[in-house]
């Protein structure tokens, strides 16, 4: 495993931590499809929640925000209908796509941004 997916796998789970410790049931990690991957997938109360964990250690380029392009946004979307489609006990649940960032910080910790609703389905 190289440095930069071990360093994936432990933001993945900080934020893991960071959303259970807010009161949210971990469903899947690391989910794939053949239209994509979805960090976590996360249940809060009566919605279902889809989340993209970006890291970054600048803010060149515009930060961790920034790493969510539209493209992927499409098949984070796909890969939580498939998902669902799956699992029909889920079928009745709201949907929700989050963002949690987490964006070093020039003192050298991190900030840890949850964007609820960071994008939506269309």
């Amino acid at each position: 495993m190289g440095k930069a997916n071990r360093n994936g796998l432990r933001y993945e789970h900080q934020a893991r931590e960071y959303l259970q410790d807010r009161g949210l049931r971990l469903l899947a990690q690391n989910f794939s499809s053949r239209y994509g991957e979805i960090d976590l997938i996360m249940r809060e109360r009566e919605t279902v929640c889809f989340i993209e964990v970006k890291f970054r250690k600048s803010f060149a380029y515009g930060g961790a925000a920034s790493a969510i392009s539209i493209s992927k946004q499409r098949k984070i979307v796909k890969t939580a209908l498939f998902y669902i489609a799956g699992r029909r006990r889920l079928a009745r649940q709201s949907l929700r796509f989050d963002a949690l960032l987490i964006q070093r910080q020039f003192d050298g910790s991190d900030r840890v941004d949850w964007i609820k609703n960071a994008f939506y389905a269309e």
